[in-house]
């Protein structure tokens, strides 16, 4: 069983999983979920491997959040999160209901919701959601997006960087995973924000 003192000593390398959800969530059967350092390919030959990055921020020293020009901080309800949630990628999305599920989590933290909308024609440009777990004082990024037409202008970094902002006093240390190869490239924007470590988790799914 994974224990505080073991996820906080290095808490991408011992789960692949954020620590409240590793100790409530429990791989479906036939799912295996391995670390790089301990994964032999020839091992699951019946198996499709997604490789997945998990990165570290200390939250010591946080790129202050710049909102591009001609962009607006804005509030949304949880269908207009789940809609534009849906509409940034092509083959994962969330519905209303599963975002509701979100607020009744103990890491739910409605300041960790935010969102930024075209202030010419207030379409929403941006959204992003972020957990407080209280109990290890650990931040988590969860959704990161921008609109397919609004992508290169710096809401991305602005998201990243004002939702650490707003972990800062709360959290000792905020986490986040994404596919590797993801051609939006997610690793490089969370860099770029001062996110650092080299662990590779690989989810092993039967084929």
């Amino acid at each position: 069983m994974l224990t505080k003192q073991v996820y906080l000593a290095d808490p991408c390398r011992a789960s692949s999983l954020p620590y409240w959800k590793a100790c409530r969530i429990v791989p479906p059967p036939g799912i295996v979920l391995i670390h790089e350092e301990d994964f032999t390919p020839a091992n699951y030959p019946d198996c499709q491997d997604e490789p997945y990055f998990r990165l570290r921020h200390n939250l010591k020293a946080t790129p202050a959040p710049q909102l591009p020009e001609g962009f607006s901080p804005c509030a949304l309800s949880l269908s207009e999160y789940a809609s534009h949630i849906s509409r940034c990628y092509e083959d994962i999305g969330v519905t209303e209901s599963e975002l509701r599920q979100f607020t009744d989590r103990t890491v739910y933290d409605a300041t960790l919701w935010i969102a930024a909308k075209d202030s010419r024609t207030d379409a929403v440009a941006a959204t992003g959601i972020a957990d407080l777990d209280r109990e290890i004082r650990e931040g988590i990024l969860e959704w990161i997006q921008v609109s397919p037409e609004y992508r290169g202008r710096g809401l991305g970094r602005w998201l990243v960087c004002e939702l650490l902002r707003r972990m800062q006093g709360r959290a000792d240390f905020a986490t986040v995973s994404g596919r590797c190869g993801n051609p939006t490239n997610p690793e490089q924007l969370y860099r770029a924000c001062g996110f650092t470590g080299r662990d590779v988790w690989h989810i092993l799914t039967p084929v």
